[in-house]
């Protein structure tokens, strides 16, 4: 059974996550907020634009309470990608509002309704779902973007996440690390295919 509670402490973990993942942009300029960082484009003020929309999308219009601002339709082959990066003419303070006051609206729905209310998904293959299952998928995409965040910002400019630990602990650590991969016994090579 689903109650509560579970609610509850999704909620918070949700919260806590998003604060990861606006975290990883204190301190940097704006092009390094905005810079791809991997060969697809990944970048951090995109993650950020892209969780905001997808938090209203499916808070919002998934269960009836629309969010106040325009978002793209979600059908829409020709914006598909256009929210994993921001333009020239998106600031980051634009960004990050945006993210919060889609924060709160996906918090306002959370603390109206039953974990057991029902929504609507139309791009799922089973589109009914409850908010228990939006929360868990939300709480996932956000979680596994904060991951992103975590290793995009390292990459930038060796800022860690993880509190607590100085510099002098991710050196040692990485210099044994490399040391156990240089060592490790050679792999078979690639079994041929075809």
């Amino acid at each position: 059974m689903i109650d509560a509670h579970a609610k509850t402490r999704l909620h918070a973990d949700l919260r806590g996550t998003r604060q990861a993942v606006l975290s990883q942009l204190d301190g940097l300029s704006a092009y390094d907020s905005r810079r791809p960082l991997t060969p697809t484009g990944t970048n951090l003020l995109g993650l950020v634009k892209h969780l905001a929309l997808w938090e209203a999308r499916y808070f919002g219009e998934v269960f009836g309470r629309p969010f106040p601002e325009p978002l793209p339709r979600w059908d829409d082959a020709a914006a598909r990608g256009a929210d994993m990066w921001a333009t020239e003419h998106e600031t980051r303070a634009e960004i990050t509002g945006r993210y919060r006051r889609a924060a709160e609206h996906a918090d306002a729905t959370i603390e109206a309704l039953a974990v057991d209310a029902r929504g609507h998904v139309p791009w799922w293959p089973r589109p009914e779902v409850t908010l228990f299952d939006v929360l868990v998928h939300m709480l996932t995409e956000t979680s596994r973007h904060a991951g992103h965040a975590d290793i995009l910002r390292e990459r930038l400019d060796g800022t860690v996440a993880s509190r607590g630990r100085d510099a002098a602990f991710w050196a040692d650590r990485r210099a044994a690390v490399e040391r156990a991969a240089r060592a490790a016994r050679p792999e078979e090579p690639p079994a041929a295919t075809g």
